[in-house]
């Protein structure tokens, strides 16, 4: 079927059309969105074929730059963990906790700053203000290869994690403004999976690196100055190409802008409103599913923290000298990057994110319990690295978890309040984690390892517990629905892929062939608030 932004098709009702336009009645203009298409005053109707078209542009645009930002983050962070082996403990004098801490220190500042980012995000032109924090970082970074002991170490540490603090929730803002729910998965899959690319490269880079003769700098600063010039120099790359929302695109038409907006109807969770709004604040801090999500993400963390600092020593503790242990963190990196990406396509091709996450937790369970059980010696470096691989699957865990999330809120607020509750419980596993690992424990790190065990566990009855609300939830807005005279059980277009829409010849938007699902798309409306949200699993 063709389309144009201005065609009125057959089948769309006075009501839908007024919906689309943003009348005052439905939209009251609260959303950037709502008020661009009711300037527009035409009616948009987005065909498969229109959707498939504005989605590639939106990939090749806004893809690459947040892969790459990401990628640099985790490059930055784990150059911590690289410098370890290379020396940094015995050239600035660590001792005790010191280095358990100087990997917890980032969290503290991200736990410290999320509140403010929360504001930030809501107020501030998303591009620009990613692109200035990528600058931040880059030059902090470069400046901790000036740090010679663990205060200079902690102060700049603290510093990078401020600034490094708005990065992944301004990545699910993006995702959120850019994708519709069906889409969103993949995308945060996406740039998460970065860290195993990192985890792969990474090694090799700092293996290179380390090579690097200088009378001047240790190996650990060449690290931490290489990586920090890298991201300066992105960060301009950031500023001039990274749009601030769908309406100043410049890579779109006038016409492509409004087919953007309305692909994302069917979302009902609003594009961007600039406005901070307390009623939203309330509604996620009453709601059970936020709090779930933020018990998921805190018991991921705990044992991402401790794995990600501790892992290349546990490596080490298996026989290896410095660089073949570099070389062997490689494979961690590949089964990170296999298996984020792998749930997340299972996710989406289930249209379920619940049992996937459930699957997710088996491995490292695994992998732990070997760890915890198989003696430390030459013989059983195969099986000990086996198991530790195994381990590696948990990085799949997150993304989903943020993606089951966002997916299942609504409101411009209360989305950005809600992704800085999840990074608050992230910051404070991420704190907990590498305090678990003593180094006097070592080479087993039994106390950190056994706590980790336990708390793959309860993700796995956290999951059960958000899908036993989320059917609550639903079942109380079909029933507002049938109320109103509405489907109790409409058809969540935003979850059907660009194939199946094509296939029956439906249009992405269609508020009418929705049961009346979309009306209050972009009122700026909390999900609780808005019967015709339909919560997934």
């Amino acid at each position: 079927m063709a389309s144009s932004p201005d065609q009125k098709p057959a089948d769309v009702n006075t009501e839908t059309i007024e919906a689309v336009t943003g009348n005052e009645t439905y939209g009251g203009g609260r959303d950037k969105a709502a008020q661009l298409l009711k300037d527009a005053g035409h009616s948009v109707f987005v065909t498969p074929e229109d959707n498939k078209r504005i989605l590639r542009k939106i990939d090749l645009a806004i893809l690459p730059i947040i892969l790459v930002i990401y990628c640099l983050q985790s490059l930055d962070k784990t150059a911590l963990s690289y410098a370890s082996v290379f020396g940094l403990i015995k050239d600035t004098n660590l001792v005790g906790l010191e280095f358990s801490w100087l990997g917890a220190i980032v969290y503290v500042a991200q736990l410290v700053w999320q509140p403010c980012v929360a504001v930030l995000l809501v107020k501030l032109p998303l591009g620009k203000f990613c692109a200035t924090m990528v600058l931040c970082w880059g030059i902090t970074l470069c400046g901790m290869s000036a740090a010679h002991n663990f205060g200079g170490l902690m102060a700049a540490r603290f510093v990078l994690g401020s600034f490094e603090a708005s990065v992944a929730p301004t990545f699910i803002a993006l995702v959120q403004m850019w994708y519709r729910r069906g889409e969103q998965t993949n995308r945060n899959a996406a740039w998460y999976s970065m860290l195993g690319v990192v985890n792969i490269f990474g090694s090799l880079l700092s293996y290179g690196l380390a090579h690097i003769q200088s009378k001047v700098l240790h190996s650990y600063q060449i690290i931490f100055l290489f990586c920090g010039c890298l991201t300066v120099a992105f960060s301009t790359i950031v500023f001039i190409f990274l749009p601030d929302s769908p309406m100043q695109a410049r890579f779109l038409t006038a016409d492509e802008k409004l087919i953007a907006i309305e692909r994302l109807r069917m979302n009902q969770q609003g594009i961007s409103s600039g406005e901070w709004r307390w009623d939203h604040v309330r509604d996620c801090l009453l709601d059970l599913k936020t709090w779930l999500w933020v018990a998921m993400l805190t018991a991921i963390s705990i044992p991402s923290g401790g794995i990600s600092t501790f892992g290349p020593l546990i490596v080490k503790s298996f026989g290896f000298d410095s660089f073949t242990t570099i070389l062997f963190n490689m494979p961690f990196g590949a089964v990170q990057l296999v298996a984020t990406i792998g749930g997340a396509i299972a996710a989406t091709r289930y249209k379920a994110k619940s049992p996937i996450l459930a699957l997710l937790c088996l491995p490292p369970i695994i992998g732990i319990s070997l760890l915890l059980n198989i003696e430390y010696a030459p013989h059983n470096r195969g099986l000990l690295l086996f198991a530790y691989y195994i381990t590696s699957v948990y990085p799949a865990i997150s993304p989903l978890i943020y993606s089951w999330s966002g997916q299942n809120t609504a409101g411009d607020t209360k989305r950005k309040v809600t992704t800085g509750m999840l990074f608050i419980g992230a910051s404070a596993g991420n704190i907990i984690g590498p305090n678990l690992y003593k180094p006097s424990e070592a080479p087993h790190y039994t106390r950190g390892l056994r706590s980790n065990l336990a708390l793959f566990c309860v993700i796995i009855v956290l999951v059960g517990l958000g899908v036993a609300w989320i059917r609550v939830l639903n079942k109380r807005h079909a029933a507002q629905r049938v109320i109103l005279g509405k489907a109790a059980n409409p058809k969540d277009l935003s979850m059907e892929n660009n194939k199946t829409l094509a296939k029956e010849d439906e249009a992405v938007n269609d508020v009418h062939t929705a049961g009346g699902v979309g009306d209050k798309a972009f009122d700026d409306v909390t999900d609780l608030r808005n019967e015709d949200f339909i919560y997934v699993y």
